[in-house]
């Protein structure tokens, strides 16, 4: 993959959910990943699984069909993510899934990533030297 999106706990609620005041400015966004896939450009799009349980996204739940149908990757909390994770939480203060958030962008292999969040300054800490497009919705 050469460009990942990731999406934040908000970002995650607002594309569920077509009352959310944010819902159009992240269905734009994947719209615009839609259509780039279909000319074949490769991007992925994910939410690390701290975010999905802060979300409350629960793939078996039919409440989350929509977006279980989005193609939207998981990244799991394993060993390696975790202890990544467990160093930015510690030193950047941020939430939880924030710092798994940071951790799937440090580990991450795409040339480019991009990050929609309502919490950019606490998404840019967790990137840490890494380059990243954060997207405030």
């Amino acid at each position: 993959m050469n460009h990942l999106i990731i999406l934040d706990n908000e970002a995650v609620q607002a594309l569920a959910d077509p009352a959310h005041p944010k819902h159009r400015h992240v269905m734009s966004h994947m719209q615009v990943t839609a259509s780039r896939k279909r000319r074949a450009m490769r991007i992925a799009v994910a939410v690390p699984t701290a975010v999905r349980a802060e979300a409350g996204w629960d793939r078996t739940s039919p409440t989350w069909a929509f977006l279980n149908h989005l193609f939207i990757a998981g990244v799991p909390l394993d060993t390696t993510q975790a202890n990544i994770a467990a160093r930015i939480h510690s030193e950047a203060k941020i939430s939880v899934a924030d710092a798994h958030a940071g951790a799937v962008i440090q580990a991450s292999p795409a040339s480019e990533i991009t990050v929609l969040t309502s919490d950019p300054v606490d998404l840019r800490r967790a990137a840490g030297d890494r380059k990243v497009n954060v997207v405030t919705i």
